[in-house]
């Protein structure tokens, strides 16, 4: 048997488990929404799990036939690579719905007997989160483009799309590290909640804008809101201990802090920051 002829015969065999995984998928995923018993819905939701990650191991094997010079016609591992990221986004529906169960009688006890300042906490890093899984999703669609645009010759010829896309693909990774980094430290009460509302409204705009060609051709890490948070700060000591250096450095200089001088300074910083961010994205 050619080498040629090997090679195809592992394809179809993988195309073929792909299409018997992707029924049984399907199977178990209305088993999950049609079970009455929360234990039956647990179990098929345990099932469900198993066949995405079979499912996800064929996407790699797929992902890699692509990115292969030794096959011509690649379409239609093309249509089957996109085919286990839709059932990937659907079971991402089924999880997160299982982790959250917001409208769940127990997660309504829960959330009433949460104090404002917990569930505040709480309701910050579901909103981080939220952006984490958004940059994800979308890095996983321009990682599949990027398999794509290297595929055969199309490397040569796409030279500039593909470092456009690396470098948009840098970009959300910084994003999304910096963004479990705040998830960590709120969790770990080293970040109130209420600072990071100082950069929700441009993390939510890079979130939505980001797939704009004209937002990204001019996008630096200068655009970064995350300075106002201090975050390589906060991962060392927390707000409190901040505070008490800022007390002991103005006690050894011998200066009398004023409390209200003090908070109009830090007032006059944050809206002189917020009003460079914001003249940099009216220029977009």
């Amino acid at each position: 048997m050619s080498a040629n002829r090997k090679l195809q015969t592992e394809i179809d065999r993988c195309m073929k488990k792909i299409e018997e995984g992707v029924e049984l998928f399907d199977e178990i995923w209305d088993k999950v929404y049609s079970a009455t018993q929360q234990n039956q819905k647990e179990k098929y939701e345990v099932d469900l799990k198993k066949e995405i990650k079979k499912l996800q191991r064929l996407r790699d094997q797929i992902k890699t036939w692509i990115a292969s010079n030794d096959i011509k016609d690649k379409s239609a591992l093309v249509d089957a690579r996109k085919l286990i990221e839709t059932k990937m986004e659907q079971f991402k529906v089924c999880e997160k719905e299982t982790k959250t169960k917001t409208y769940s009688k127990e997660g309504l006890l829960r959330e009433a007997k949460l104090d404002p300042k917990e569930k505040e906490r709480r309701d910050c890093m579901n909103w981080v989160q939220d952006k984490v899984d958004k940059l994800q999703q979308q890095l996983e669609l321009m990682e599949a483009d990027l398999d794509q645009l290297n595929s055969g010759k199309g490397k040569k010829q796409n030279k500039t799309r593909i470092g456009a896309l690396e470098g948009h693909m840098g970009h959300h990774r910084a994003h999304i590290l910096k963004l479990e980094q705040i998830a960590r430290l709120v969790d770990n009460e080293a970040l109130e909640a209420a600072q990071v509302e100082e950069v929700k409204d441009e993390v939510e705009y890079y979130v939505e804008e980001n797939q704009d060609p004209d937002f990204m051709a001019g996008y630096d890490e200068a655009q970064y809101p995350y300075e106002a948070l201090a975050l390589e700060d906060a991962a060392i000591r927390p707000s409190d201990l901040v505070e008490a250096r800022r007390e002991e450095s103005a006690a050894a200089s011998g200066a009398a802090a004023d409390p209200a001088a003090a908070e109009d300074e830090d007032l006059s910083e944050k809206e002189r920051r917020k009003a460079d961010k914001k003249s940099k994205r009216d220029k977009k």
